[in-house]
């Protein structure tokens, strides 16, 4: 791998997909439409991207050496030596800069979500990352700075259905990580990951039924809801409920028969039912929100 190719590597372009979340609220604001909200939302979108890869470089700047005794990480450009500290340590700074300066052309609650997102992965990697549970509390509010972030960037206010969704879809993705963590690296998960070791598979299956549940329950609620109803004239958008229920028994099947997990982009980006099934969500939403 030539250098450059080994630094835009290290910048973990395919987790850029995690930061999609930065559109929700562009979609159920009924926005999409809008250009100029369309052009806030993405710009929003940039930002968080390179916000993302200047953490994952500095994650694996200080992780570097026990990445070298992980079985998939250890081929990391850092941990590799495929590229030098210095040059990830530079690159990493300029991206965090460049993704605050981004922030400075939305609104101020915008950039405050940037900020929020810089110390949330700070403090996550001072302690909280040595926490029970407060690990993935931490992992997940990553998730719902991302949904706050791009209901900022567009001027427009959250909702609670919204938060509450996003916060257990996130929980449920952060324990599912865990899991693909325990079963992938076995006896030796703490020498990797110290946390690893406050857990266990049968407990981590049994946070990860209650959230999944939860989030369906949650879901399923909101497109019901009286207020919903309400505010979009239309009950339709009931009809995507068995479609978020698959998408989450889909995922559970790939993390409990093929160790998936760890990577949701990885599965978002090769695997072809969650894919359709995504084309499907999000074309089942544009006709309940947009069509009349």
């Amino acid at each position: 791998m030539t250098r450059p190719a080994a630094l835009l590597a290290a910048l973990r372009p395919r987790q850029w997909t995690k930061n999609l979340a930065l559109l929700a609220p562009l979609l159920f604001a009924q926005r999409a439409g809008d250009p100029a909200a369309a052009s806030r939302a993405l710009l929003g979108f940039l930002a968080f991207c390179l916000a993302a890869s200047a953490v994952y470089l500095g994650n694996d700047l200080a992780d570097r050496e026990a990445d070298r005794l992980h079985p998939e990480k250890r081929l990391r450009p850092l941990a590799s030596g495929a590229i030098s500290a210095r040059a990830a340590a530079v690159t990493g700074v300029a991206l965090a800069l460049l993704a605050l300066a981004l922030g400075f052309f939305l609104p101020a609650r915008f950039l405050a979500c940037v900020a929020g997102y810089f110390a949330l992965q700070l403090a996550y990697n001072a302690g909280l990352k040595r926490l029970v549970i407060v690990d993935v509390f931490a992992i997940a509010a990553g998730f719902v700075l991302r949904v706050v972030a791009g209901a900022e960037a567009i001027d427009v206010p959250i909702s609670n259905w919204l938060y509450l969704c996003t916060l257990l879809l996130a929980l449920f993705l952060a324990l599912a990580k865990r899991r693909a963590e325990l079963s992938l690296l076995s006896a030796d998960a703490a020498r990797h990951r110290a946390i690893l070791a406050e857990y266990s598979v049968p407990l981590v299956d049994q946070l990860v039924g209650v959230t999944s549940a939860s989030a369906i329950l949650a879901y399923a609620l909101y497109t019901t809801a009286a207020d919903t109803v309400q505010k979009f004239g239309t009950d339709r958008l009931k009809f995507t409920v068995p479609l978020v229920i698959f998408g989450l028994f889909r995922y559970l099947y790939l993390v409990a028969r093929r160790g998936e997990g760890g990577h949701p982009e990885r599965v978002l980006l090769h695997d072809r039912p969650t894919q359709v099934n995504l084309v499907l969500y999000v074309a089942t939403v544009a006709w309940a929100l947009y069509s009349r």
